[in-house]
C-alpha cells in the first residue's frame, strides 16, 4: 500500500482539501479559458490582483503577463475585472 496524497479527484464529494492549489495541478477544472487580446492589453496587472488562484504572473524579464493554466480553474475574475476587455472567456 502507498501513502501518496491523493488528488482531488479522489476526496470524497464534500470533503475538505487539506492543501492549498498550489500544491497540486487544479487546472483541468475549468470549462472556460481565460484568452488574451495582445492589442487591447495595457499590462495594468489588475488581473494579477484580482486572480483567487494567483494563475497569472507579472514576468519582468518580458514585460508581460503569463497565464499559467496547470493552476487557473476558468473563473472569469480576470476578465471581469479588466478594464480594456482585453480577456475573454472561451470554452476549453
Amino acid at each position: 500500500m502507498t501513502t501518496e496524497d491523493k488528488n482531488w479527484k479522489e476526496i470524497a464529494p464534500a470533503g475538505v482539501c487539506w492543501k492549498p492549489s498550489t500544491k497540486f495541478l487544479t487546472g483541468d477544472w475549468k470549462t472556460f479559458t481565460p484568452v488574451r487580446d495582445l492589442e487591447k492589453c495595457t499590462r495594468c496587472l489588475l488581473c494579477v490582483l484580482f486572480c483567487p488562484d494567483g494563475a497569472i504572473h507579472w514576468k519582468p524579464e518580458k514585460g508581460d503577463i503569463e497565464f499559467d493554466l496547470n493552476f487557473c480553474k476558468g473563473c472569469g475574475i480576470c476578465a471581469n475585472e479588466c478594464p480594456t476587455k482585453a480577456i475573454e472567456m472561451k470554452l476549453v
